[in-house]
């Protein structure tokens, strides 16, 4: 890979969505290409059939079989699959699940190979994609499994604002079975670390929010505050981190408390995204901290209601690759400073 640029692996997501619009869109700039090296993992077949139906001309994928004929001055494409595919732009369909996957399992396993540095993920439909190869509630969970050691964490973040969840894909009714004291202490350690890691924040000050209403006032609304959530602050305190709450989720995003604070530890997915969509919408990225691999998205879905109109906007993708590249970056000087890098574990190729 070159020593000058950041090779950028991008997964196609749903064929029948928004994504390769927008990364299309993204690297219609010349200027990404003097930040980074992109290579998309999907077919030239796929590619055409969505600049034809965005009226795109004036642009190309440059196609390589191999990393060694990567092009540092082009957007390349890397072939994972060569047959046709029927593509119906807005729908639901398996096919769109299951071309999803393989593009994904192609850039994760570039990924652990070293052939890419950074991981960019285009959207994909949770339900279409599972499959025997995927049964997980997303890309985290995926994502997880192939490099993690547990205690990955989604963790959404802006110029403005910073959200971590505690417990992501389940039900709301599953939440709070799934909160204990060392679950939400791993947490508070894994978004710590990444705070100090992957933005260069020396002394990260983080706030908890309480998971019932006015962060269950004293134990009237519940008693998760009480038997769980201060037991894990105190304990995070205890071990040096500067952690603060709980506090009542309405009120904190409302009256602007979060810009207090390096970032925000949500009980639950909802009561993290929603706050952080609304102020942050079309410039947020999802980032999975807490793997020795670095992996963002942008902070939409699939989009299927306007897919192939050629009205979505790019902004959050290409917040994604800044993000994704800036990061790496940093976690690299940190790195130099450390006598314990991490270490990337080899994946093997499921398919």
């Amino acid at each position: 890979m070159s020593d000058e640029k950041i090779v950028v692996g991008i997964s196609q997501g749903d064929i029948n969505g928004i994504g390769l619009e927008v990364i299309i869109k993204a690297f219609l700039d010349p200027a990404m290409l003097e930040i980074c090296t992109p290579v998309l993992f999907s077919s030239q077949k796929t590619v055409s059939f969505h600049r034809k139906a965005l009226g795109i001309e004036d642009f190309s994928f440059n196609p390589i079989k191999d990393f060694s004929e990567i092009n540092h001055k082009r957007a390349n494409l890397i072939t994972v699959y060569e047959e046709d595919v029927t593509i119906e732009l807005g729908q639901q369909t398996t096919i769109g699940g299951t071309y999803a996957l393989k593009s994904l399992e192609a850039a994760a396993y570039a990924l652990a190979q070293g052939k890419v540095h950074v991981l960019v993920t285009a959207p994909i439909n949770k339900e279409n994609i599972q499959s025997v190869e995927f049964k997980f509630p997303g890309h985290t969970e995926y994502l997880e499994e192939k490099f993690g050691n547990g205690n990955s964490l989604m963790f959404l973040v802006s110029d403005t604002l910073r959200v971590a969840v505690t417990t992501g894909h389940i039900p709301v009714t599953q939440v709070a079975q799934a909160l204990s004291i060392d679950k939400i202490g791993n947490k508070l350690k894994a978004l710590n670390k990444s705070l100090i890691q992957d933005f260069e924040i020396r002394k990260p000050k983080i706030a908890v929010l309480g998971l019932n209403p006015h962060a269950g006032d004293n134990g009237v609304i519940g008693s998760e505050e009480q038997n769980i959530i201060i037991p894990a602050i105190d304990k995070a305190k205890e071990e040096g981190m500067l952690v603060y709450g709980p506090y009542p989720a309405d009120g904190f995003f409302g009256n602007g408390t979060y810009k207090n604070f390096d970032a925000v530890l949500a009980m639950y997915h909802d009561q993290g995204l929603i706050p952080f969509k609304t102020i942050s919408f079309n410039s947020g990225v999802n980032f999975t901290a807490g793997l020795p691999v670095v992996r963002t998205s942008p902070d939409h879905g699939t989009a299927y209601d306007i897919a192939g109109k050629g009205i979505a906007s790019e902004e959050s993708f290409r917040r994604a690759i800044y993000t994704a590249i800036d990061i790496y970056k940093v976690r690299k000087s940190f790195e130099k400073l450390n006598a314990n890098p991490l270490k990337i574990n080899p994946i093997k190729r499921e398919r």
